[in-house]
């Protein structure tokens, strides 16, 4: 994989001399496959040969010891080339040239290792100090995966905030560790988060009394935050407005290809975000113009009618914007690497294209355009 990048032998040999040159060679190969471009080979190696170097300096014998070497690696890396950088978020981006290859390889190679990634409690909360609590919720309650993750987020930083006072058994959570936790939350969340949070807090402590973790149920010492189902309505949007959300998109580009298919598909039969995540090549049938809907709220799939409006933007976006892959899923990223979207992303670029479009709406997303579906009849003329 190696010659398809560098020509000169001389510079295959200096890579394949370094004791990373098996995992470097992986972490390429990788690139390619995720259709990251040339250009990205060429900046990132030479990084990670000079991180080698650094590691075997300090000591590192084993692909295993790297992860305790990155953060002085990126450390110095950054002193030495932000001489001219003026500001901190030149800085951090310094610093992201050298730590993005770097963890992005060891992620590769390294089982378990998650670096500075999104996944912030890559581990299980409570693990070890609160009984089965997510067989629990996965055996008895039946949770999909995304709710367990729902609680893996909210719990993570209930387990961090207990260890930072030193409370480091669950028996010793009382109803004033509860309320100064909920309060401390309540100072970067919103209320409808603040609510959940407390939500998963009561199914946690009713969860631990009942397994005679905690003396007594503390859940009742967690109120609920009041928030108003009605408040933030109308989230829906007039047909004008969704005329002028798809004038916005430029269907030049790949992107815009796509992007139009994803929001024509929400508009016109009121999907959720979640679900036109889940569709897969496998789910259009153009023979009989059906359109099959999995990954229902319900745990069932649906089939729809396959509009003339629909068949045509996905089509398009078929042949002009979706990346050549083996991937099943319908819509993928057009930057490497080329995964599939997920339920956030298609959230994103619905309320991307509405703010692009002047339109302003509370909680803008993927459900501004299911209720606009639900809610306002479409003309005929409305695409």
């Amino acid at each position: 994989m190696l010659e398809r990048y560098f020509i000169r032998p001389a510079t295959i040999d200096r890579i394949r001399a370094s004791w990373l040159s098996g995992f470097i060679e992986q972490y390429v190969t990788w690139l390619a496959h995720e259709g990251y471009a040339a250009r990205n080979v060429f900046s990132r190696v030479p990084i990670l040969l000079q991180f080698g170097d650094f590691a075997r300096e300090r000591g590192a014998t084993r692909v295993e010891d790297l992860p305790s070497h990155v953060n002085t690696f990126v450390q110095r890396w950054t002193e030495k080339h932000s001489t001219r950088s003026t500001t901190t978020a030149a800085r951090k981006k310094v610093a992201s040239t050298a730590r993005n290859p770097v963890e992005q390889m060891l992620r590769l190679v390294v089982p378990d290792f998650c670096g500075r990634r999104r996944a912030r409690w890559a581990r299980t909360p409570f693990d070890g100090r609160a009984g089965q609590f997510f067989n629990y919720l996965t055996d008895e309650r039946g949770l999909r995966p995304t709710s367990i993750e729902h609680y893996r987020h909210h719990l993570g930083p209930f387990e961090a905030y207990l260890d930072r006072i030193g409370c480091a058994d669950v028996t010793a959570i009382s109803p004033p560790i509860l309320g100064a936790f909920v309060v401390e939350s309540a100072s970067y969340l919103c209320a409808t988060s603040v609510r959940d949070r407390c939500g998963v807090l009561r199914v946690f402590l009713r969860y631990l009394h009942r397994e005679r973790l905690i003396a007594k149920d503390l859940s009742g010492c967690v109120e609920m935050s009041r928030t108003y189902r009605l408040s933030g309505v109308p989230r829906s949007i007039s047909w004008d407005d969704v005329r002028r959300m798809l004038d916005a998109v430029d269907r030049r580009t790949p992107a815009g290809r796509r992007d139009y298919a994803i929001l024509i598909l929400l508009v016109t039969y009121g999907l959720r975000g979640r679900e036109v995540a889940a569709l897969t090549l496998d789910d259009i049938d153009w023979k009989r113009e059906r359109l099959r809907v999995p990954e229902r709220k319900a745990g069932h799939s649906t089939g729809y009618p396959l509009s003339s409006t629909v068949g045509t933007a996905l089509l398009d976006y078929l042949q002009h914007g979706r990346p050549k892959t083996t991937e099943r899923r319908l819509f993928l990223r057009v930057l490497a690497p080329q995964g599939p979207l997920t339920q956030s992303a298609i959230s994103g670029r619905v309320a991307y294209y509405l703010h692009r479009a002047g339109i302003h709406v509370p909680r803008a997303g993927s459900h501004t355009l299911r209720h606009t579906c639900v809610q306002v009849a479409a003309p005929q003329s409305a695409f």
